[in-house]
């Protein structure tokens, strides 16, 4: 798995078409809800555009500028599933955008997709602590797919899926061979997958009812979704797994359901 460094990188250079970055991200001042977005709020209000390529200006030019932005968030009320969902997640995109177009290199979309990725870990305590998790009995298993480079979105899913009180397993694995030892590993109630390719879709669709079939749980809920589930959805309707095309708190009350729904139904038929 890819290290990287997530030390404050150098100022870059600002992007065609997009924000400029504010001046006191250059100064290293703290950064005011005025400066965020460049408007002043009356009360809490959606985080726009504008704030969110700010966000990914911020990441490019490094962690501390990044974390700014987010306490600046904080200060005009949002909390951090709002600032998870309408910040982080389409600043993400955003710069996936900017990488397509060329906007970006490779170098920069990397280490501002590090910072991004590090903002996550760096607020995890604080956001399961937003709403305390009371423990529902039940375990994950996420996986990337094999030799994936990003596990960001597979990361924050993680955190919503605790808050739930899920006990989350996440894990990237390296190849084909690595990803079947780790969907059999352990019993888990679900496995949800991220797939942003479609380099392995053949053999996942061979692959896992195989694997369905080899784990301990006989009524065990396999699910696809992240990138090429809003990108390219008719893909993955081969795959003998549930597509979840949603934001990540309509996917755990979606898969949360449906893992319930199939426990009883289990429980039922055993009586």
């Amino acid at each position: 798995m890819a290290k990287f460094n997530l030390e404050n990188a150098p100022s870059r250079p600002v992007v065609q078409g997009v924000v400029p970055m504010p001046e006191a991200f250059r100064q290293g001042a703290p950064v005011g809800p005025r400066l965020v977005g460049g408007t002043s709020f009356a009360g809490k209000s959606a985080i726009d555009l504008g704030q969110i390529q700010i966000l990914a200006q911020a990441c490019l030019q490094g962690l501390d500028a990044a974390r700014q932005v987010v306490f600046g968030w904080q200060r005009q009320g949002q909390s951090l599933e709002d600032i998870y969902i309408q910040g982080i997640t389409p600043c993400a995109r955003l710069l996936g955008e900017w990488w397509c177009s060329d906007r970006l290199d490779f170098a920069m979309t990397t280490i501002a997709s590090a910072h991004l990725q590090q903002l996550l870990h760096d607020f995890s305590a604080e956001f399961l602590q937003e709403t305390p998790p009371q423990s529902n009995g039940l375990s994950l298993l996420l996986l990337t797919e094999p030799g994936a480079q990003h596990s960001m979105g597979l990361f924050m899913l993680s955190e919503f899926f605790k808050r739930a009180g899920w006990v989350v397993t996440v894990a990237v694995p390296q190849d084909v061979s690595d990803f079947k030892k780790m969907f059999v590993s352990d019993w888990f109630d679900a496995v949800g997958i991220s797939i942003s390719t479609d380099r392995h879709l053949a053999t996942l669709q061979t692959l896992l009812p195989q694997l369905k079939e080899a784990s301990d749980n006989l009524n065990l809920q396999v699910f696809v979704g992240d990138p090429m589930a809003f990108s390219a959805p008719d893909l993955l309707k081969a795959l003998p797994a549930q597509l979840v095309a949603a934001d990540a708190p309509e996917t755990v009350a979606c898969v949360t359901k449906g893992t319930i729904l199939l426990s009883a139904e289990a429980t039922s038929n055993d009586k």
